[in-house]
């Protein structure tokens, strides 16, 4: 039992639980037999919560189920809710019908009563809403137009600037019969004055250039989006503890100081408006010297909050100093790090955040701390061809290769350092001492 909606947007496929909401499954598929949804839009969309149709009037206050559009009996314009425990928001496309708080004192104390309105989920683990909506279907296709419902942008009340409109709803399979006195249109009717009413821009129009839209409110509209996409990236790679953090309230950022301004000073002249728990001037980490700002932390934001009226543009140490809220939340994120460290280790999972302890950065090129030659002494590496020679250890006099080549593996052979050979070859080497002018070196030559 299934149900195509062509939106705007796209298409989407839902199927229905008939088996554990039969007759709100019932009231649905009747309204899409009826074409009642056709030029209905998405009037609330929030982005990772729900996205809410079904309301001709695009108001969120109307609808009807399929017994009053039949009957014209306004007593039978809402159901009872079907309301099963059972059936979870856990998963991202649950598709719910919306209650109302209307109909008799019974029927609201069953758990309120559903029309014609339903919304879809937008998010896993919704959890909250369960046991208050009655669930009747999930989306099984059509998860990129989700998408684009979670990506528009909309107005304060959540209504999105661009309609994205029911266009059409198919019935896949349906197994109820009729309720009598049903009638079913030849073909879909047209939009009624009041539906083309709520028209704001439609999905052939360029919501930037659209008359009447405020471009500061798009621009700002944009700029909280692409906030929000950056803020959930953050979050992802690990940068933050999760998307929605905030700066602290009770942080001054304090900058353009005088290079020789102290922490105690700060702290001092600072401590009039209230106890402080930490006041840090930042500095450079290699050579000490103040990078000329500071942060402060009170113990209380009330504290923070006068400083900030106070403090700006004071004279501090013959500098006109700059104070506002900081905006850097590494302290909270530092606190988060290391509280979930410390849960790994507790937990015997590891040592470390991020990444395994085990593992070994991989380095083309290794210095070796035992060996001494060309790795130790001035930067470069061992077993590189092509530069002249090998210097003597303690010694800037080169050495030619000794004994000219000796066929050896079919390879040419050179001196060594006695101090790089390992002793595993020890057996099989014979020493030889080689004399050049003041210097004595000690040379070996492999045996195979």
């Amino acid at each position: 039992m299934s149900v195509l909606l062509e939106t705007s947007a796209g298409d989407i496929v839902i199927d229905l639980y008939t088996d554990k909401a039969p007759r709100t499954c019932l009231n649905f598929l009747k309204l899409c037999k009826v074409k009642y949804y056709n030029f209905s839009a998405f009037h609330r969309v929030e982005s990772g919560f729900i996205a809410q149709a079904g309301d001709p009037t695009c108001t969120g206050k109307g609808g009807e189920s399929i017994f009053g559009l039949i009957s014209g009996n306004p007593a039978k314009r809402y159901f009872p809710a079907e309301i099963d425990l059972k059936l979870k928001h856990n998963k991202r496309g649950t598709v719910s019908m919306a209650v109302s708080a209307a109909g008799e004192d019974e029927e609201r104390e069953s758990g309120g009563v559903s029309g014609s309105q339903f919304f879809i989920t937008l998010a896993d683990d919704l959890t909250y809403l369960d046991g208050k909506y009655t669930i009747f279907g999930q989306v099984v296709e059509g998860f990129d137009v989700l998408d684009k419902l979670d990506a528009a942008m909309c107005d304060e009340k959540h209504r999105p600037f661009k309609d994205i409109r029911i266009k059409h709803m198919i019935l896949l399979d349906d197994p109820f019969d009729d309720p009598e006195g049903m009638q079913v249109p030849d073909e879909s009717p047209l939009p009624t004055r009041e539906q083309l009413a709520t028209v704001r821009i439609g999905e052939d129009e360029d919501i930037e250039n659209e008359f009447g839209i405020d471009p500061e409110l798009v621009e700002k509209a944009r700029r909280e989006q692409e906030a929000r996409n950056q803020a959930l990236t953050l979050e992802m790679i690990g940068d933050l503890p999760f998307a929605e953090i905030k700066p602290p309230e009770n942080i001054l950022f304090v900058c353009k100081l005088n290079p020789v301004t102290r922490d105690e000073d700060l702290e001092l002249i600072f401590s009039r408006f209230g106890k402080i728990r930490s006041c840090e001037v930042i500095r450079d980490r290699k050579t000490g010297e103040s990078l000329q700002y500071a942060f402060i932390e009170f113990d209380k934001k009330e504290s923070c909050e006068e400083a900030y009226f106070k403090m700006d543009n004071v004279l501090i140490d013959d500098r006109r100093i700059h104070v506002d809220f900081s905006q850097s939340v590494s302290k909270l994120h530092k606190a988060w790090v290391q509280g979930r460290q410390e849960k790994l280790v507790a937990a015997g999972t590891g040592e470390a955040v991020g990444r395994d302890a085990d593992l070994v950065y991989r380095k083309r090129y290794r210095e070796s701390e035992e060996s001494s030659g060309r790795g130790s002494k001035d930067g470069r590496y061992e077993m590189v061809f092509g530069d002249g020679g090998i210097e003597a250890q303690g010694s800037s006099v080169p050495i030619a290769t000794l004994g000219g080549t000796v066929d050896c593996l079919g390879h040419h052979h050179r001196a060594v350092a006695i101090d790089a050979v390992v002793a595993e070859v020890a057996a099989n080497i014979s020493a030889t001492t080689v004399g050049i002018g003041t210097a004595s070196v000690t040379a070996v030559t492999i045996m195979t």
